[in-house]
């Protein structure tokens, strides 16, 4: 530690430092000497933690006092970050803070790279729920997440020779100062055994319980006007040893079922290859739903006393298919716990119930074996086959045919029988939402058309949000500074407010002035990338981004092979005057997933040739950043130049990362899928590159046949580009490695990368004619910037608060 300088004569920050010394001292054990860095970071967290903890008091009191109607949001991820900047930028503290470590020799940035990620969430669906957390709170709506305490969550992501290889991530590792274990809210969860009568009731007799304990983390909204809840369940055996097992020297199966109720919280998404992986994926998804609809029902009986009321005073929201299980849930707490007549309990569950669908992809629809549902939930089996018959009589009722009532079904019954989650969320909620204007209206032409015909009210439209606390003024601060001298403060309470920067796009000061920022950002970000891979970066050249999940239809894979592409082109032309480029990938592949580790590898393979190759040395950098996740984001998007949202037309739901990146003052290149067809109308077509086909076109290509051998033969670049990664130029240790790969593109080509290829091209290079022209570049950044503030997740919850929650 170094020195201490002179003390600031800021009162705030002499207080902070105090209390820090407090906590240093007395909770976690240490002087200031002996005091690690990680011992410092745990006290500046419990110093604000305190702050953060008497508004929390005040709003759970408030909610009391006021007999508030709740939002209680179910998502099997929460991809929160780090917590400690989030907390103090919404509390205004982070001055103070800065100064009060400073006292102490202590340096707040560094101690902030102390925190670990959590390990609660994959992508997009998580963070989704983190920003929909934080804009809950910002907008003084009573709310609790529910959601599971991983221990290791989304597996860690190394790169050892090219391969993805998963490792846990041991984010729990010195414990978690922002969270409090509430062993009074604990709850048993049953699975198998048997339903019996009693009476004209039934009863289920579990074969197997565990308990469910609560573990809450405050989340803070802007300014602090309101602290909620994220309430994450942990699983104990109910009892943690079998002592006569034990004593007979059985010292593992002792321990068995205190390793079954780990197993429940250890892993988000097990693989389920397996039938074992798909049981414990089941098991995982009731654990959490159960725990929180008891503790929902709990509450509103303590409150509310009258169990009829719960629609008045609980709003439940669905996060895609995984906490589906709730509609069943309710159910049979309503009729078995509470005596209700079904008709009634499928009522007042339907009035609480809304469920947001994040996916078109079939395969993403989850569905469960019939035979394991039956054997793991056999009351539920019951209630969802109770629940099939009224709405299969009632597509009789409205004449519909026999293809619609089996694509209504709960159970799909062809080949191996299923039950199906989405029908059932469908089914058990008022409400259904897609997350982007095109995705809605794909949902009731697609996978939910005869259901959208059966209720025809119940689709209806929230395009996504992203918390502009995290996603600018947390991630960017130069560039909030910045705005802020532009066009005042207004905007940081509504983002919305960016839009007076439409009337400063020719103001070439300020836009030297961005253009600075986003130089000392890509600055900051190449040295980062030195010391994660070692690939020297130039500032000055174009910053092409592409993170997100590895998955096919996101399309990594036409950008690697567009980058061959490029690579052929400057080494065949150095004559050209090329506009020098940085590839940025990242993104995890699902353990399972073969094709999406395969381009993961590809991106390595082609990296290692272009990178050291000095014919197009400076001219074009390709990097995969290892193991991808929210921090790394809050580095790579301010430095972005060119946000890569290329999906397959009609498969992505919304996006959000293409959100973040137009804040940031990115330019889009992308598809119109998702959300890009709402920020092409926000931000213009003249400040967005737009390519390919569209949904419509792709749905076309495929019903009418679609021969993509015949493009890949046609187009030269593209044709050189497939053979030479199949014919293992990248791959000189395997030259077989990419053979699949590529077949695959030629037999088949679900995704389109052909299809779209000379289209991507074509745009790739009209970038470059833009780049070269600094003054309109800068023209169109700020224009994005200005134009997508509508892109608020406060926008979007307050249309979820009005149209759906009616809070």
């Amino acid at each position: 530690m170094s020195s201490r300088p002179n003390r600031s004569p800021n009162p705030g920050a002499e207080l902070l430092e105090a209390r820090i010394v407090d906590a240093l001292r007395h909770r976690v054990g240490k002087d200031e000497r002996s005091a690690k860095p990680h011992d410092w970071f745990t006290a500046a967290v419990q110093a604000l933690r305190d702050e953060v903890i008497d508004r929390w008091m005040d709003s759970t009191r408030r909610t009391h006092a006021a007999g508030a109607k709740r939002v209680y949001y179910l998502s099997l991820e929460f991809l929160i970050g780090r917590l400690l900047r989030d907390a103090m930028s919404n509390l205004g503290l982070g001055r103070e803070m800065e100064q009060a470590l400073r006292a102490q020799g202590l340096d707040l940035a560094a101690l902030e790279d102390l925190e670990p990620d959590a390990a609660l969430g994959n992508g997009g669906l998580g963070r989704l729920a983190a920003c929909f957390m934080e804009s809950l709170a910002s907008l003084d709506i009573p709310a609790h997440g529910y959601g599971i305490r991983y221990v290791n969550g989304m597996f860690r992501q190394r790169i050892d020779d090219g391969w993805q290889v998963e490792l846990p991530e041991t984010w729990l590792a010195h414990g978690n100062p922002w969270e409090f274990e509430r062993r009074e809210s604990c709850y048993r969860i049953g699975y198998g055994g048997d339903v019996v009568a009693n009476g004209d009731a039934v009863v289920w007799q579990p074969a197997e319980m565990v308990e469910a304990t609560a573990v809450d983390t405050p989340v803070v909204g802007w300014r602090g006007k309101r602290v909620n809840t994220l309430r994450l369940w942990t699983a104990n055996a109910l009892d943690p040893i079998r002592l006569d097992a034990f004593n007979a020297g059985d010292h593992l199966g002792a321990l068995a079922d205190q390793m079954r109720a780990d197993s429940l919280v250890r892993v988000l998404y097990p693989a389920d290859s397996s039938l074992a992986g798909q049981e414990l994926r089941l098991r995982q998804e009731y654990f959490f739903t159960s725990a929180s609809i008891q503790d929902i029902m709990r509450r509103h009986e303590q409150y509310h006393g009258d169990i009829r009321t719960l629609p008045d005073k609980a709003a439940i929201q669905l996060n895609d298919t995984h906490p589906a299980v709730a509609v069943a849930e309710i159910m049979r707490l309503l009729v078995d716990g509470h005596g209700l007549e079904f008709d009634e309990a499928l009522d007042i569950t339907r009035r609480t119930v809304g469920y947001t669908n994040h996916t078109l992809l079939p395969e993403a629809l989850e569905s469960w074996p019939l035979p394991l549902f039956e054997r793991m939930l056999p009351r539920h089996m019951q209630i969802i086959y109770a629940i099939n018959s009224r709405i299969l009589r009632d597509a009789r009722r409205q004449g519909m045919s026999d293809g619609e009532v089996a694509a209504i079904s709960l159970i799909d019954e062809g080949g191996e029988r299923r039950v199906r989650m989405a029908n059932l969320a469908f089914a058990g909620a008022h409400s259904v939402n897609g997350v982007a204007a095109l995705h809605t209206e794909l949902m009731k032409t697609t996978v939910f058309s005869s259901l959208h015909k059966l209720f025809p009210g119940k689709i209806n439209n929230k395009t996504n949000g992203v918390t502009p606390r995290r996603w600018l003024q947390q991630c960017n601060p130069a560039l909030t500074a910045t705005i802020r001298d532009a066009i005042g403060d207004g905007f940081l309470d509504d983002a919305e407010q960016l839009s007076a920067l439409n009337a400063l796009a020719g103001d070439a000061a300020l836009g030297e002035r961005i253009a600075e920022v986003k130089r000392a950002n890509k600055v900051a970000l190449a040295a980062h990338l030195k010391e994660l891979t070692g690939i020297r970066l130039n500032p000055d050249a174009l910053f092409d981004v592409q993170i997100k999940r590895i998955h096919e239809y996101k399309r990594q894979l036409l950008n690697l092979i567009e980058t061959v592409a490029l690579y052929d082109q400057i080494r065949s032309h150095p004559e050209r005057d090329w506009v020098p480029r940085v590839k940025i990938f990242g993104g995890k592949a699902a353990s399972s997933y073969h094709n999406a580790k395969l381009i993961i590898k590809l991106a390595g393979d082609i990296a290692k040739r272009i990178n050291n190759d000095p014919s197009v040395g400076g001219l074009l950098k390709v990097v995969f950043v290892p193991n991808y996740n929210v921090s790394l984001a809050e580095r790579i998007i301010p430095a972005a130049d060119l946000s890569e949202q290329i999906s397959t037309a009609g498969m992505e739901a919304s996006g959000t990362g293409n959100m973040k990146f137009a804040l940031n003052g990115a330019l889009t290149i992308g598809t119109l899928d998702g959300a890009n067809v709402e920020i092409k109308d926000r931000v213009g077509d003249e400040n967005i590159v737009i390519f390919g086909l569209t949904a419509d076109e792709v749905a076309e290509k495929r019903a009418n046949g679609y021969n993509p051998r015949a493009i890949i033969e046609g187009s030269r670049e593209l044709h050189q580009a497939v053979e030479a990664i199949s014919s293992g130029v990248f791959s000189s240790d395997d030259p077989h490695r990419y053979r699949s790969l590529m077949d695959g593109l030629y037999d088949h080509d679900w995704f389109m990368v052909a299809a779209d290829f000379d289209a991507y091209a074509a745009a790739q290079r009209a970038v470059d004619q833009r780049w070269n022209d600094p003054q309109g570049w800068r023209r169109a950044t700020l224009h994005n910037i200005a134009n997508v503030g509508w892109f608020s997740s406060d926008r979007t919850i307050a249309e979820y608060a009005k149209d759906i929650w009616k809070v």
